[in-house]
This record gives C-alpha cells, sequence and structure tokens, in this order.
C-alpha cells in the first residue's frame, strides 16, 4: 500500500486555551495529508477542480489520544483505505515526530461530484487516471 507522511509543525495559533491543539486543526492537517499523498500519486486537486468537479467530504471519522502541543512537530500519515470507483476513503494517523507516538487516527470519506449540480460521478469514468492510480495505492507495496 502507498503510503505519504507530511511534517506539520504545531503554530500557536493551532492551540487552545489548554495549550493542546485545538480539535479541528487536526482535520485541517489531515487534508494537507491527503493532498501530499494524491500529490505522490502524480494528481493534483487543483486540475479535478479546473475540470469542474469537486471532492467533498461525506463522512468523517476521528479519535482523539494523547494531544499535540505548540513547538511540538507532527508526522500526518496517509494512504487509501478503500476506493469503489465513486467513493474513496482516506485512512490518517497523526503522530509525535520525536516518538512516534500515536496522537490522532481517523479517516476521511469522499465523494467526486460536478461542481455546478453537486451530482456524484463515478471516478472510474470521468478521471480514469485517478480510478487506476487509486487501484495501483490499494495494492502497491513499496512504501
Amino acid at each position: 500500500m502507498i503510503t505519504n507522511e507530511t511534517e506539520i509543525e504545531v503554530r500557536y495559533a493551532e492551540t487552545d486555551q489548554m495549550g493542546v491543539v485545538y480539535h479541528t486543526n487536526y482535520l485541517v492537517w489531515m487534508e494537507i495529508g491527503r493532498t501530499r499523498f494524491i500529490e505522490t500519486l502524480g494528481l493534483r486537486y487543483f486540475d479535478m477542480e479546473a475540470a469542474g468537479y469537486l471532492s467533498p467530504v461525506l463522512d468523517v471519522q476521528i479519535h482523539y489520544g494523547k494531544p499535540l502541543r505548540y513547538g511540538q512537530t507532527a508526522i500526518v500519515k496517509t494512504w487509501l483505505e478503500a476506493y469503489d470507483g465513486i467513493r474513496v476513503t482516506y485512512g490518517y494517523e497523526i503522530r509525535y515526530a520525536e516518538t512516534g507516538e500515536i496522537a490522532v487516527t481517523g479517516s476521511t470519506k469522499h465523494v467526486c461530484v460536478k461542481k455546478e449540480t453537486f451530482q456524484p460521478i463515478a471516478l472510474r469514468r470521468v478521471f480514469k487516471e485517478w480510478h487506476q492510480k487509486y487501484l495501483s495505492a490499494l495494492t502497491d507495496e513499496e512504501n
């Protein structure tokens, strides 16, 4: 399975009154990881949007473990968890860079839609390159 790891330095603005990363910022980090993962496949969300399509989130699952704090570095590991030609589920693991300890795990499920109508489309029909690369990402053992 292909994975990508993205380093995130925890910024002060991402913390809350308790001095830990505010919970919604982990979702932003997941999006950064997802974008980088897609780029490792040689694809770009920008090109999909320029062609008139979007990939909204259908579902988010997240489990908060040990919180990160300002000044620490996180590693966002991202992979393709499931793909059926229409829906795509990405998996995430956010770890402490220093120790490898897991801070957060989660997944997001997406579908591709026409930008103007939000009508779902099949990636396997409209974006054949994405389809092939997603199938490969599920089975590739390189990373």
